[in-house]
């Protein structure tokens, strides 16, 4: 499994209903509040031989209230 790092950015008073959704699609190993640009970030394992946009676009990427995503691909750890 690889681990990627996704960067949520709400619609302004929705990023409850956006956590709680996130949530709600058991995707996510860990999901944060932040401040900055974004307002959630996410742990996401991506199963092997899974490609990363779509796991991604079919799993998390349509729920109602999501502005924008930033994606961060992650490599070996050390």
């Amino acid at each position: 499994m690889t681990a990627v790092f996704v960067q949520f950015r709400c619609t302004p008073g929705q990023t409850y209903a956006v956590a709680d959704a996130i949530y709600d699609r058991e995707v996510v190993s860990e999901l944060y509040s932040t401040s900055g640009e974004y307002d959630l970030i996410a742990k996401v394992y991506i199963p092997e031989g899974e490609d990363v946009g779509h796991y991604l676009s079919k799993r998390l990427f349509d729920i109602p209230g999501i502005v924008r995503t930033l994606t961060t691909m992650t490599f070996k750890a050390f």
